[in-house]
C-alpha cells in the first residue's frame, strides 16, 4: 500500500482546504526538464560567480538573493511559476556554494561532506514525517510544510552538488561519466514506480535527489578545467546556456499552464 493512501487514512489531507491552495507545480515531465535545468545551471552559475567575485563577496551575494527569492515565494497564496522556479534556481546556485566553500574552504572531504549532507537530509525527512505524518508534496499547502520541503530542496542541493563531485573526482569517474551515471540512476525510480508498483513518494524523492548531481555533473563537464575529462569552456556562456534554457522552459510553462496544481485549474464551462 502506499505511504499516500496510508496518510489519508490517518487523516492527513492531501489537497487543499478552503483557502488555501498547493505551493508547488504538478508533477510531470515538464517538472522533471525543469528541474535538471536548473541543476545545471545552479552549479554552472555558482563556479561562474566565485570565479569571478572570489567565495567571500559571491557567497553572501548569492545568500541574499536565496533568502529574497524564498520569502517571496513562501508570501505567495499559490503556485506561481516564476516565482517558485526562480527560488529552486536560487537554491541550485546557493546548494552548489555550501558543498563547495565546505571542500574547498574547510578543505572537507567529499567522501565526508556526502555521507554529511545525507544524514542531514535524511534528519529533515524524519522531522518532517512525524510532525505532518507525510512527506507528499502534495500536502504542501500549509507554511509549515512548505519550510519542510524548501529545507528538503536545499539539502538535496547541497548533498547532490557533494556526490556528483565525489564520483567525478574522487572516485575518477569523470564528469561525463558521472552525468551518464547519475542518469542511468535517474531514470530507476520512474521504471520501478511504473512497473514494480514502488512508493509514489519514495520513487519521487529518489529521482529528485539524483537530479541534481545529473544536470550538475554536464554542466561541470563543459566548465570545469580539463581535468577528469572536462571541456574547459568559458563558465559565463556555459551559465548563460543553462540560464537561458531553463528560461525558455519556464516562460513555456507560465503560457502553457502544463504545471499548474489541479487545485488551480479553472473549472470546465
Amino acid at each position: 500500500m502506499h505511504r499516500a493512501s496510508r496518510s489519508r487514512r490517518r487523516g492527513v489531507p492531501m489537497t487543499p482546504p478552503p483557502g488555501l491552495h498547493s505551493k508547488v507545480p504538478k508533477i510531470t515531465a515538464y517538472f522533471w526538464v525543469a528541474k535538471v535545468l536548473s541543476t545545471a545551471m545552479g552549479e554552472a552559475t555558482s563556479d561562474f560567480l566565485v570565479h569571478r567575485l572570489g567565495a567571500t563577496v559571491a557567497v553572501p551575494i548569492g545568500a541574499l538573493a536565496l533568502l529574497i527569492a524564498l520569502v517571496v515565494q513562501i508570501a505567495a497564496r499559490r503556485y506561481v511559476v516564476g516565482l517558485y522556479w526562480l527560488a529552486v534556481a536560487m537554491v541550485g546556485v546557493v546548494g552548489t556554494m555550501a558543498a563547495d566553500v565546505l571542500h574547498v574552504g574547510a578543505h572537507v572531504p567529499y567522501a565526508v561532506s556526502a555521507p554529511l549532507f545525507a544524514v542531514s537530509l535524511a534528519v529533515i525527512f524524519v522531522l518532517w514525517q512525524h510532525t505532518e505524518k507525510t512527506l507528499s508534496i502534495h500536502s504542501v499547502f500549509t507554511l509549515r510544510r512548505e519550510l519542510f520541503y524548501w529545507a528538503t530542496v536545499m539539502a538535496t542541493f547541497a548533498l547532490g552538488t557533494a556526490t556528483g563531485d565525489l564520483t567525478a573526482t574522487t572516485l575518477h569517474v569523470g564528469f561525463l561519466g558521472s552525468g551518464f551515471l547519475f542518469l542511468a540512476v535517474f531514470v530507476v525510480p520512474g521504471v520501478a514506480y511504473r512497473w514494480f508498483s514502488m512508493n509514489a513518494i519514495l520513487a519521487f524523492w529518489f529521482a529528485y535527489v539524483v537530479a541534481r548531481p545529473l544536470g550538475a555533473s554536464f554542466a561541470d563537464w563543459m566548465g570545469k578545467p580539463k581535468t577528469n575529462g572536462a571541456l574547459a569552456l568559458n563558465l559565463g556562456w556555459v551559465s548563460l546556456g543553462w540560464t537561458v534554457a531553463l528560461a525558455i522552459v519556464v516562460l513555456w510553462l507560465m503560457v502553457s499552464g502544463k504545471d499548474v496544481p489541479d487545485d488551480q485549474l479553472a473549472p470546465a464551462s
